[in-house]
């Protein structure tokens, strides 16, 4: 998995995740929003057309990021998911817990 950070203004950022989101790499996942929530970060989009394979640790790692921006008053948005991501996400539920756009852009103007 690659994280890279592609926008920041303020307390935002937009941000791409490519390759799998899995027991390998969810850990590396965590510390990299850790980083960013030390830097006063809380509103986050997160492009995933490039994210091939999500796991349970995955979804996991997605959701703790999620709640501890919810307790900051922050946002979590992820955008572009693929088909197979995107079914991974509406068969676990999770489509209804963590905010899902169909493009970066719209997740960023939401």
């Amino acid at each position: 998995m690659q994280m890279k950070e592609l926008h920041r203004n303020g307390q935002d950022l937009t941000a791409g995740l490519e390759g799998r989101l899995d027991a390998m790499s969810a850990d590396e996942f965590t510390r990299q929003m850790e980083v960013w929530f030390a830097a006063g970060l809380k509103n986050f989009a997160i492009d995933c057309s490039h994210l091939d394979y999500i796991s349970s640790a995955g979804l996991r790692a997605l959701l703790m990021a999620a709640k501890k921006l919810k307790s900051l008053n922050g946002s979590f948005k992820l955008a572009a998911l693929q088909e197979s991501v995107d079914n991974v996400f509406k068969i676990s539920g999770f489509d209804k817990i963590i905010p899902i756009a169909a493009t970066l852009d719209d997740a960023c103007k939401s």
